[in-house]
């Protein structure tokens, strides 16, 4: 099974006043099979983790390590780490004008695979994808996330997810902008990935609500761009009862 191993993890951005560190120590290993559910206040650098692992040129890893199966993932190129098995499925999914779904998809999976898909085999699976997340077939001849309501763009996330089968999902905010029933949709999409049993889930989320659906086994209550606590299910239950007052007040005396 993969193993997603994150140890002492400091990044920081760059600013007109210079470095500014926003993950400050994160220690966290996400092993296959199961599903751990990152919960904070803005601002705590949740979205920070998520893009670091993934590679985005913005964040600067200036200590700590980050490796996949025992492999460095920070010497990877950003396609390295998708190949070797990463996804992440991003909070606010960019329009790209002029590609249609369906090209998009066959690409990537070609990319990651290291061959084009048998296209009568794809073309079963992309439908069946499709449908599982309550999409038609012909959405596939739209361009990507262009005139897409949040929903769509949502599901259409969980699609890649389903059809590029990576060994470790980020999915960061996915919850947010679905209404109850995109919500339910996009979770039993997770929920059927998860399944598989051999794979990880980090599911970065603000609110409790996407996990009535999806039951995490590990939440790690993230402030101050650290892990300020780590529990089950149950300490979901506790911030949505209480909030995150108790861990803001430990990192103010921190």
């Amino acid at each position: 099974m993969a193993t997603l191993e994150i140890r002492d993890l400091h990044v920081s951005v760059d600013t007109e006043n210079g470095p500014k560190e926003i993950l400050r120590g994160v220690d966290l290993t996400i092993a296959g099979g199961q599903t751990h559910a990152i919960m904070g206040p803005n601002g705590s650098g949740k979205s920070t983790l998520a893009y670091s692992i993934a590679g985005h040129p913005k964040y600067n890893v200036t200590s700590g390590t980050v490796t996949l199966d025992g492999e460095n993932v920070l010497d990877m190129t950003v396609d390295e780490r998708a190949r070797a098995g990463l996804f992440l499925a991003m909070q606010y999914p960019v329009e790209v004008p002029g590609v249609s779904v369906s090209n998009f998809l066959r690409t990537a999976k070609t990319a990651i695979d290291g061959e084009a898909p048998k296209l009568r085999t794809w073309v079963k699976d992309v439908n069946k994808a499709l449908a599982d997340l309550d999409m038609d077939a012909d959405f596939g001849t739209r361009n990507v996330n262009e005139g897409f309501s949040g929903g769509e763009k949502k599901r259409h996330e969980i699609v890649q997810l389903e059809l590029l089968d990576p060994k470790i999902a980020i999915l960061d905010e996915t919850d947010s902008g679905l209404d109850i029933d995109a919500l339910k949709i996009v979770s039993t999409g997770v929920n059927r990935f998860a399944e598989k049993g051999d794979k990880g889930v980090l599911l970065i989320t603000h609110y409790t609500r996407i996990l009535r659906y999806i039951t995490p086994d590990f939440v790690h209550v993230f402030v101050d761009g650290k892990v300020a606590e780590e529990g089950g299910p149950e300490l979901a239950d506790e911030l949505e009862a209480n909030g995150y007052e108790r861990f803001l007040k430990t990192g103010a005396k921190a």
